[in-house]
């Protein structure tokens, strides 16, 4: 095998891989609460990730017109995750989710922030304002109250 057909399979190989990654980085799930859905986010973060889930979520919510609410679940990110991202730059990718959702009418809620990366977010003196949760069932909770439900009568 030539050097050049191996880098070319390697590259294509790259990018079958990149394409995976980005399809299975923030799934879309409709949850039990109508009109609401979950986006779990796990693993490394950086800018091109996040602006990538927030068009998932505006795209899902431009073709899904009757979501009301978009519950984005951080219980699977760590500090370590978020190691090569200046707090800075996450609280603006963060402020910029939230107005975006905001301006198409959907009530963006945020669950499962790690306490040190709370912690890290404070001490950097970043002003977020954010409606969150403990954990995606506090959240839920909170929501079927709202709509004077509970999670026993989904059940």
């Amino acid at each position: 095998m030539t050097q050049e057909l191996e880098l070319q399979q390697l590259k294509e190989k790259v990018k079958y891989y990149e394409n995976i990654i980005k399809n299975m980085s923030a799934p879309v799930i409709p949850s039990v609460v109508p009109n609401t859905i979950l986006i779990p986010i796990a693993g490394y973060m950086f800018k091109e990730r996040f602006d990538m889930i927030q068009t998932k979520a505006l795209q899902y919510a431009g073709t899904h017109r009757e979501t009301e609410r978009a519950i984005f679940d951080f219980t699977g990110v760590t500090v370590e995750d978020v190691a090569s991202f200046d707090y800075n730059d996450l609280a603006t990718e963060i402020y910029q989710l939230n107005n975006s959702l905001k301006l198409m009418g959907i009530r963006p809620i945020y669950v499962g922030f790690n306490p040190r990366f709370v912690r890290e977010i404070v001490h950097a003196g970043i002003q977020v304002e954010i409606e969150t949760y403990v954990n995606f069932r506090a959240a839920l909770q909170r929501l079927l109250k709202e709509n004077n439900q509970s999670l026993h009568s989904l059940g």
